[in-house]
């Protein structure tokens, strides 16, 4: 499921310098919600328009890497290895879900998955290691659908849907940022739901073959509300996000964190004040945590017990890679990278 967000925001607004996030121009007036650090030199965007970019230098320098004749697509979620292989995933219905791979930095693409099914809708996908991954569906016929992959995305596979409980009447993930599927360790995984009665997570500790779902005390109830987006540091310490992504409408209690692997979660007690779609854990940090939505991003230094706004620009995603280099992006072709505080 695709929320509707307008665009907004000052799109001129820079990092504050208390959080560090500069600047680095894309040269794009895509929208990127997909987004994978790969370090503080490497990173990759997946956007509107069928538009991929990549960097090498830091983001002093963007190359249009976008697969030929995608321009129709619509890039929600991009992983990346490194800086010469990655996948993207393109939403949509029908046959507007597709999967592309490039192993040699976006030189050339080749068309791993087409959805053939009128009914599924994929939004996320996320991968244990460079060979297992998963990309997930919006139920079909009462139930989420899971692709799997065993070669880096070369190939894909639906899995038998008789290990994932029911879907409840109205219920979808949503793709606003790449983060409504993750995963943590060699087989852990959690899906995060919206748009029904209860906002939920379910969780797999097999690549997928089974599920468990837990409701969170983020608000649900209509079809524009509940968890965006999940982030787990360890296969037990886990965030989730979200609210309502309409501006017009208050987003209370748009946080929780869970210590138990997703089968509990307790609302944040002071949550993000508005709508937040992105989240990650700082990597090596036991505390600390960005998320990120259009009016702005917060911190948390508790390990998600309270957050507080420390910038006001528009984000829609953001990621951290293993040597502490973190990224963000959004509308109007922004991305930053998370410097050091200046003095």
């Amino acid at each position: 499921m695709t929320p509707a967000v307008p665009a907004q925001a000052d799109e001129t607004a820079r990092g504050s310098s208390r959080t560090g996030w500069e600047l680095r121009p894309s040269g794009s007036d895509a929208r990127f919600r997909g987004l994978a650090a790969v370090s503080r030199s490497t990173a990759w965007v997946a956007g509107s328009k069928g538009t991929v970019l990549r960097t090498v230098d830091g983001g002093r320098g963007w190359t249009d890497v976008s697969p030929p004749g995608a321009g129709e697509l619509e890039f929600r979620d991009v992983e990346a290895f490194d800086a010469r292989r990655a996948v993207v995933l393109a939403i949509g219905e029908g046959e507007a879900s597709r999967v592309f791979v490039t192993e040699d930095g976006g030189a050339s693409w080749t068309e791993s998955f087409r959805n053939t099914d009128p009914k599924a809708f994929y939004d996320c996908m996320t991968f244990f290691d460079r060979r297992h991954g998963l990309a997930m569906s919006d139920p079909v016929d009462g139930r989420y659908r899971i692709l799997s992959t065993a070669d880096g995305g070369r190939s894909w596979t639906v899995l038998p849907d008789d290990g994932m409980p029911p879907a409840q009447e109205g219920e979808a993930g949503f793709a606003a940022s790449g983060q409504c599927l993750v995963s943590s360790g060699p087989r852990d995984v959690w899906l995060a739901t919206g748009g029904a009665a209860h906002a939920r997570v379910l969780h797999s500790g097999d690549r997928g073959r089974t599920w468990t779902a837990t409701t969170t005390p983020i608000p649900a109830g209509d079809p524009a509300r509940g968890v965006f987006a999940v982030a787990f540091r360890d296969r037990q310490h886990g965030l989730a996000v979200g609210g309502d992504y309409r501006p017009d409408q208050a987003s209370p209690d748009a946080a929780a964190r869970s210590t138990d692997g997703g089968r509990t979660w307790t609302r944040a007690a002071e949550p993000p004040p508005a709508y937040r779609s992105g989240v990650t854990w700082l990597p090596y940090s036991r505390t600390t945590a960005l998320a990120v939505g259009p009016t702005g991003t917060d911190v948390t230094t508790d390990a998600g017990r309270t957050w507080r706004t420390v910038d006001t620009a528009s984000y829609d995603t953001v990621d951290c890679a293993p040597d502490r280099g973190c990224w963000a992006s959004g509308e109007q072709g922004r991305i930053a990278r998370l410097e050091r505080p200046r003095p």
